[in-house]
């Protein structure tokens, strides 16, 4: 721990980042002089030299730049990921084999592919340069005892800062004076109502409670204050969203599932060749033979176009998404959003408007009232401070009564005595306007509006307190306005002036629910999506939006509570809580972890500074097109419109693209895993080579050119009903089964050819190459599917490719290229026997497909 400054000792590091003083975490909650004492800071600020030091012991008021991996390192890590070692392999095998083409398409696919994973990774980068910018560039400062302007980046602990309307808080301080003091912490706190600052002592906990402090990033709404430095850098609130944004980021599941399924592949391969390699050295076959078998093997088991496929299905996916309003900085995130399970949102600008408006006005006895708005929007109208409530009540509908009102007089809103005051003169002569906080305005009415302006009486006053109340619960913010008629010349309004009043009634303020937000959480929820509400608002609040949409609201925890809780108890919680208040950007992340830990796949949706450290960690980040910058950097996709239908679109959205990846992850999977058995069964069974190893590559070669349709084809809505994840125990169970059945009807083609037909190697290898590559391409439009076949009809672009595959299959043997491949046309007993058997075989498979196929499990 530092010395605090001014205490002599042994010269102090440079650049420590050590810019938060020991011991004044909660420095609103101490006493001014305590906390100046702890500072060693008086009223006069620092001297320019104590500043140089102070700013060399604790560092600059900047966020250091994250952490960057360079490209070769980039490259390197996605190059020895277990699928990129196997289709580097392969390529490399099928150059060793002749086929140099389909080697060089391999690899070049490969390139492409961690090309454009690269190219992604700048964005963590981006994300703290937004930061940086986002913040005041310049300060006003006390050094000398005067007030000078300096960069942002050497304000250090123990400065007097000067803030005006307008300015962008340029670090964590303790307001010693202000003046009509209003600040802006949407950003930080998710309260979309400013917030008055004013000196004193705060004994809350939660930032979002200290009304005597300012913080980073925040922006001066109105008047001025001078504050006391305490916290710079990354030791502020907002610096500690930079801190998790310098963090490296953990694999998506689409990265771990695709990792996970290509050690599945790594291991199959390896298994397979070494077992084909010694079966047949055992039996004395040729060794070269042997090993060029095997090898060739391991290429046709590897699904070589998987990273293209993902890549152009992801890539439409994106163009699709774009059209819904949703742009990706991510393409693997279009998988993620699909997988989602749990939804976490911002209750500002995304359940709600973020637009502050007039909700109620209600006259004296609390009915529905007109007066009470149409005197509060003449005085916005006259002589308000261009604030948020007034701006709402400004906006009230104008009528005949409060038309041809000019300003007579006014005396400011008073942040001290929480009212304003104007004098009017309109239809019912001069008139003292006057609207505040209801406990400012009581005290100084005497009677109520009403047909006989009753006395306003201790019962009266009860009941209007108990309304107030009322409202409260119900998450409304509420003023009072009260008027008299003005006997005298207009002048200006003093404090005598403001007595005997009238009270008018009351004008609440909310902020509401988007229309759509409701139907798009019941959208969410039919889709396997729960949703939970983490804000840094109010509970109140929180409870009373959260009841609005449609959320439970049983129990709701505050920042305090979450606090209070270590992570497993926290895990535990986070399974039947679903709304948050009062949350620090920490405790965001907290529990996002919290949800992952049991499993979940989560997502966020935050537009604040306050979000970006819960955007950084959840699965998938989602912000807004209005967002800040540090928010739109974190997430993954921006939306254009802030609205939770776009999500629930966009989940749609990422699991079609999902299933039509994993329609080519089973078919690849099962075909070549039963094509893989067939050759290394008869490879050690017969007498010669089942297939040459370029025969191999070129059913390889030809299947794949049939899958490139895929990204294009339809998905029925069940394969989009619920979250969709990479389930490795459903893709080898769909292998074992349908992987085995294609080898049986192999193993009869063997027979047939052998025992029937009494087929030469050459015919033999051509019929077999005929049967492989039509089970192959035909079952792809039984097994696309997890119903009927003939109910689900197949996209264009996927019949075309698989078609046009299967055509150059079966006619490739009776043209002149047959002799480079070794092929001779097929007797026609033969071929009609070899439909017969493909005709078989694509009725099992959709007699049986229902046993190989298994729902997907939620995480």
């Amino acid at each position: 721990m530092s010395p605090p400054p001014n205490t002599p000792g042994p010269t102090q590091p440079h650049n420590t980042g050590d810019s938060h003083p020991p011991d004044l975490a909660l420095f609103w909650t101490l006493p001014p002089e305590a906390l100046g004492q702890a500072l060693q800071s008086g009223p006069e600020g620092l001297s320019a030299g104590e500043a140089k030091r102070r700013l060399e012991q604790y560092g600059p008021n900047t966020d250091s730049k994250p952490h960057t991996t360079s490209t070769p390192r980039a490259v390197m890590r996605r190059l020895f990921e277990p699928l990129s070692l196997i289709l580097l392999g392969a390529g490399a095998v099928s150059v060793a084999t002749g086929d140099a083409s389909g080697g060089s398409i391999i690899v070049a696919i490969l390139v492409l592919s961690i090309g454009l994973d690269t190219v992604q990774e700048g964005y963590a980068l981006k994300a703290a340069e937004a930061l940086k910018q986002s913040v005041a560039l310049r300060a006003e400062v006390r050094r000398d005892g005067i007030f000078v302007p300096v960069d942002v980046s050497t304000v250090v602990p123990g400065d007097i800062v000067r803030v005006r309307g307008g300015d962008i808080i340029p670090a964590d301080a303790r307001v010693l004076a202000s003046n009509s003091f209003t600040v802006d912490e949407a950003a930080l706190t998710g309260e979309p109502y400013p917030v008055e600052k004013r000196p004193g002592t705060v004994a809350a906990q939660s930032p979002a409670d200290a009304t005597n402090a300012v913080f980073r990033g925040a922006v001066a709404q109105t008047g001025e204050a001078t504050a006391l430095v305490v916290g710079t850098g990354r030791a502020t609130l907002f610096g500690s969203a930079a801190a998790i944004l310098d963090e490296a980021q953990a694999p998506s599941p689409f990265q771990r599932d695709l990792h996970a399924f290509g050690l599945v592949i790594a291991r199959l391969t390896l298994a397979l060749v070494v077992i084909v390699l010694a079966m047949r050295v055992i039996m004395g076959r040729p060794a070269l033979e042997s090993l060029m078998f095997a090898v060739a093997l391991a290429v046709g088991l590897t699904p070589e176009l998987l990273p293209m496929i993902t890549t152009v299905t992801l890539s439409r996916g994106a163009v699709r998404m774009a059209r819904r309003k949703v742009i990706v900085k991510r393409l693997a995130a279009i998988h993620d959003l699909g997988a989602m399970t749990v939804l976490c949102t911002d209750k500002t600008g995304t359940l709600t408007s973020a637009e502050i408006t007039l909700a109620d006005t209600l006259d004296a006895a609390g009915r529905p009232a007109p007066r009470p708005a149409m005197l509060g929007a003449i005085a916005a109208r006259l002589g308000g401070d261009r604030g948020a409530l007034d701006q709402a009540l400004a906006e009230f509908p104008a009528t005949p009564g409060d038309a041809g009102w000019t300003l007579q007089a006014q005396r400011p809103f008073d942040f001290s005595r929480r009212l304003g005051s104007v004098l009017a003169l309109g239809p019912e002569g001069p008139l003292l306007i006057v609207k505040g906080a209801v406990e400012a305005i009581l005290p100084l009415c005497t009677t109520l509006r009403a047909d006989s302006t009753p006395p306003l009486d201790e019962p009266a006053h009860a009941l209007i307190t108990s309304r107030i109340q009322t409202l409260a619960e119900e998450g409304k913010r509420t003023i009072a306005i009260a008027s008299r008629p003005w006997g005298g010349a207009a002048n200006d309004i003093d404090d005598h002036a403001l007595t005997g009043l009238v009270f008018e009634g009351l004008c609440t303020f909310t902020d509401p629910p988007k229309p759509t937000a409701s139907a798009a959480i019941t959208r969410l929820k039919e889709r396997g999506i729960a949703l939970r509400i983490l804000s840094g608002d109010d509970p109140v609040i929180v409870r009373r939006v959260a009841g609005l949409v449609g959320i439970d609201v049983s129990t709701i925890l505050s920042g305090p509570d979450i606090a209070a809780l270590s992570d497993e108890a926290l895990a535990v919680q986070v399974q039947t809580v679903h709304a948050y208040g009062r949350l620090a950007p920490d405790q965001k992340s907290r529990i996002v972890h919290a949800l992952q830990a049991r499993g979940a796949v989560v997502g966020y949706l935050g537009d604040g500074i306050n979000d970006s450290p819960a955007l950084k960690v959840a699965d998938i980040g989602l912000s807004v097109s209005g967002a800040t910058g540090v928010a739109q950097a974190a997430a993954d996709m921006i939306l254009l419109a802030p609205d939770l239908e776009v999500v629930a679109d966009g989940v749609e959205e990422g699991r079609r693209t999902f299933a039509n990846i994993l329609k080519y992850v089973r078919m690849a999977a099962s075909s070549n895993l039963g094509n893989m058995l067939s050759m290394a069964i008869a490879s050690v069974t017969l007498p010669f080579l089942p297939m040459l190893p370029t025969q191999i590559l070129l059913n390889n070669l030809l299947y794949d050119f049939s899958e490139i349709g895929i990204p294009f084809d339809t998905v029925r809505p069940e394969a989009v009903a619920r979250p969709q994840v990479w389930d490795m125990r459903a893709l080898v169970r769909f292998a074992a089964v349908m992987g085995p059945l294609s080898s049986i009807f192999d193993l009869a083609t063997f027979g047939v050819l052998v025992f029937v037909f009494q087929a030469r190697e050459t015919e033999f290898r051509t019929a077999w190459f005929l049967e492989s590559m039509a089970t192959q391409i035909l079952v792809i439009f039984i097994i696309r599917t997890n119903g009927r076949a003939w109910h689900a009809r197949p996209g264009a672009a996927l019949v075309v490719s698989s078609l046009a595959a299967l055509a150059l299959a079966l006619v490739l043997p009776f043209t002149p290229l047959r002799a480079w491949f070794g092929f001779d046309p097929p007797p026609l007993p033969v071929a009609l026997t070899i439909g017969l058997l493909v005709g078989l075989y694509l009725v099992c498979a959709e007699a049986i497909k229902r046993f190989a196929i298994i729902p997907t499990r939620p995480r």
